[in-house]
């Protein structure tokens, strides 16, 4: 019984992928596309199924079938089937409007069997095909020299950290006589590793993750990338740059060496406030979000530097779900218009900010020990103060207030809700980390207070001089570089006058 999910799992995600091939002869007509969106619906549900009536965790052939794999298989399959149905509109009358289906499928299929891998060798070559793909898929528009050029830099940034992981990989099978990832991370295994052989490995982790996840200094392919179809940039924001979290939770046992959570604790700090520099400086919606995700994730791997693989997790998850959300309406943002809010009474700020310390020091109490306690802790505070003031103490009348009240305790308990239930899912297949040294996570959590500090005076004095030269360096830092941008997406005269035709 407890192969059958599986097996119908597996036979499903091959029948998806030869749905997609199906597509790209000109012969198959384009209504087949309605069925296909069917046929690449089903592995989702075998995944939830599975992740609700498999108990157990199952190691069969090269394959790894516990809670955490089920849920990030559910997670990027349903990122795909949602994407892919966006794109049966969105992208009609596109010249490789077939092949960017072909291309989502292979993605998520491939990105759905790495995380249900064992085999660290099936993980490379899975991880592999999902970066080959996305890079494929920015350039189908291969006539605009932009997606082109936008393009080379993600295969280069991208083979360097696939290099980077390979070379990992084949320095920790060569250690410990083993591919698979449930032997190497026993006890037995982990002691075949010499303490600078687990450093180094550990580093060429933290370089090929931060790669992927468009981390400082390497952030410059996600921002050229903002030329990508929005439905492709959905994906990449939801289910690719969120991989970096997944493979250093999948290797928690191993991460556990103050030098690299050193080193990744200041990539991501710097991440952090730099792309939330970059979303509050520029206009364009697409590079607010771009510079969202930035921060986004380095918040995430903070979270894995300080061992909270479950909260990354989650993390990893519901930013998946908002960004793919954000991204997919991005066509309809400019019809909104922001109304200006009445500014909070002395009353109401010092109200929220007394709800705010109570909800941290709540939370603090009821929080596992460590470093990790006292930012979530900072965090949680600060974020149900700002949503006191905005939703209850300035809404509009008692009416308003009121429904900013409902809205305030309903987005509480679907906090807890969502928090405790994956706690309670994931709990016993996710290993916690080990921290780095508490004075260095306490003084890393000071310099990040004192640089967001310095920011918000800065912004009190918007004509000095440090204001001028803050804000002129994160707009440069959020523009992409020149040669991947273009006035005027000239491919598109050229491809007029030769009266294009879909594939």
């Amino acid at each position: 019984m407890l192969i059958s999910w599986p097996i119908l799992f597996l036979i499903f995600l091959a029948v998806s992928l030869l749905s997609s091939v199906l597509l790209l002869f000109s012969k198959v007509s384009l209504n087949y596309i309605s069925i296909h969106i069917g046929v690449v619906s089903l592995p989702p549900i075998v995944a939830l199924l599975a992740l609700i009536f498999q108990k157990n965790d199952l190691i069969w052939g090269p394959w790894h079938f516990q809670s955490l794999s089920w849920l990030l298989a559910l997670f990027v399959l349903t990122m795909g089937l949602l994407v892919q149905r966006f794109c049966v509109h969105f992208m009609l009358g596109d010249r490789s409007y077939r092949k960017y289906f072909t291309l989502l499928t292979l993605t998520t299929t491939a990105g759905s069997l790495a995380w249900l891998s064992d085999d660290l060798r099936l993980l490379l070559l899975c991880w592999g095909t999902v970066l080959l793909s996305l890079t494929l898929i920015i350039r189908l528009k291969k006539e605009w020299q932009v997606a082109k050029r936008a393009a080379a830099t993600m295969g280069r940034l991208f083979g360097v950290s696939w290099l980077l992981l390979l070379a990992a990989i084949l320095w920790i099978s060569q250690a410990t006589g083993h591919w698979q990832l449930s032997q190497i991370l026993t006890a037995d295994g982990l002691a075949e590793l010499e303490s600078w052989e687990r450093t180094s490995i550990n580093l060429l982790l933290v370089l090929s993750v931060v790669m992927t996840a468009g981390q400082w200094p390497f952030q410059g392919w996600l921002l050229d990338s903002a030329v990508a179809p929005t439905p492709i940039s959905a994906v990449m924001h939801a289910g690719i740059v969120n991989a970096g979290g997944i493979l250093l939770t999948l290797f928690a046992p191993l991460f556990t060496t103050g030098i690299a959570q050193i080193t990744l604790l200041i990539l991501s700090g710097i991440s952090v406030l730099m792309g939330a520099g970059i979303m509050l400086v520029h206009v364009d919606y697409k590079r607010q979000l771009v510079g969202s995700t930035i921060a986004q994730m380095g918040f995430m791997l903070i979270q894995c530097a300080l061992g909270a693989y479950i909260a990354a997790i989650i993390h990893a998850v519901l930013h998946g779900l908002f960004k793919a959300t954000l991204f997919l309406q991005a066509g309809s943002a400019v019809h909104h218009q922001h109304k200006s809010k009445s500014s909070a009474s002395l009353w109401g700020k010092c109200s929220g900010a007394l709800i705010g310390i109570l909800a941290g020091v709540g939370y603090w109490s009821i929080s596992p020990e460590g470093a990790y306690q006292w930012i979530s802790s900072i965090i949680i505070g600060w974020s149900v103060g700002l949503a006191w003031v905005q939703l209850v103490v300035t809404g509009h009348g008692r009416i308003g207030s009121f429904a900013g009240i409902l809205l305030f305790l309903a987005g509480g308990w679907v906090y807890f809700v969502i928090h405790f239930g994956f706690h309670r899912l994931l709990h016993e297949t996710i290993r916690t980390g080990v921290e780095p040294p508490l004075a260095v996570s306490m003084l890393f959590l000071l310099l990040l207070f004192l640089f967001l500090a310095i920011g918000l005076w800065l912004a009190r004095k918007p004509s000095s001089r440090g204001y001028t030269f803050l804000y002129l360096r994160l707009v440069k830092l959020g523009e992409p570089k020149q040669e991947t941008v273009e006035s005027h997406p000239k491919y598109l005269t050229q491809y007029m006058s030769q009266g294009g035709k879909l594939n």
